[in-house]
C-alpha cells in the first residue's frame, strides 16, 4: 500500500484514528478526511462533535477536511457524492475503522465501489481488546463523549478513555471497544497529530436513550 492515496472516513473517535494510524504506518498517503454531519452541518453524526472541533483535528492531522451534511435517509447519497469528489481528485482508496460488523463492511465496500474507490479496513477482524490496547500503548488521548444508556451506565460519559476505564468496562461485562454502539469517543492527541487538540468537556446532556458530553474547542 506504499504511496497509495486515501481519504479517511473520520468520526473523530478512536477507531477512525487507529485506522488512520495503521494506514500511515503501511505507507499510505492521506489526502483528505471525510466526516458526515447532521443536515445543518453543525455537529457530526453519531459522535455529535461540533464543526470547529473536527476542523481542529484535521488541522493537526495536516489533511484537508471534507464534510457532508445528511439525514439518515440521504446518508448514502451524500456519502457517494463525497467519494465521487475524492475520486475526481485522484484519490483511489478509502480507509475505514470497521472491526467486525459484517453488514457495515459490506455497505462500505458496495458504496465505495460506485465511486471506483477501494475500501481498506486496517482493523478488520482483529480482537477488539488488542485494538484498544494498541491505542492506549501508542499514547492516544481519548474521551468518552456519547453513551447509549440502554447498553451501559451514563456515568462513563465525559471520562478519559484509560486502561483503568477499560478494565472497569470489561469487569462489568461491557465491550471496551464500544463496537456495538455502547459509546463513542473523541481523540485529541496521539502520534498522528502535530499537537494536542485543546478541548473542554461540558456537562452531560440527555437525548432519548443517549447521554452526550458537549465538546468545546478552547482558545
Amino acid at each position: 500500500m506504499k504511496n497509495v492515496s486515501f481519504v479517511s472516513s473520520w468520526s473523530g473517535g478512536k477507531d477512525s484514528a487507529m485506522a488512520f494510524y495503521r494506514a500511515l504506518k503501511s505507507g499510505m498517503v492521506p489526502k483528505k478526511i471525510l466526516t458526515m454531519f447532521e443536515e445543518d452541518g453543525e455537529i457530526s453524526k453519531s459522535h455529535a462533535l461540533p464543526y470547529e472541533v473536527v476542523q481542529a483535528q484535521a488541522n493537526r492531522l495536516g489533511v484537508p477536511f471534507l464534510i457532508k451534511g445528511a439525514s439518515w435517509n440521504s446518508y448514502e447519497e451524500r456519502f457517494i457524492e463525497a467519494m465521487n469528489e475524492c475520486r475526481s481528485e485522484g484519490i483511489t482508496h478509502g480507509v475505514f475503522g470497521d472491526i467486525d460488523l459484517e453488514g457495515h463492511l459490506e455497505w462500505v465496500q458496495k458504496t465505495c465501489a460506485k465511486s471506483d474507490i477501494v475500501a481498506v479496513h486496517p482493523l478488520w477482524q482483529e480482537q477488539r481488546k488488542s485494538i484498544v490496547k494498541e491505542l492506549l500503548d501508542a499514547n492516544f488521548e481519548a474521551y468518552i463523549v456519547v453513551v447509549n444508556t440502554k447498553m451501559m451506565p451514563a456515568n462513563y460519559v465525559g471520562s478519559r478513555f484509560t486502561k483503568e476505564i477499560v478494565k472497569e468496562l470489561e469487569a462489568a461485562g461491557f465491550d471496551s471497544c464500544g463496537e456495538n454502539g455502547e459509546f463513542h469517543t473523541i481523540v485529541v492527541d496521539g502520534p498522528i497529530f502535530s499537537e494536542r487538540v485543546p478541548i473542554e468537556i461540558g456537562n452531560p446532556v440527555e437525548k432519548g436513550d443517549y447521554v452526550f458530553s458537549p465538546v468545546i474547542l478552547k482558545g
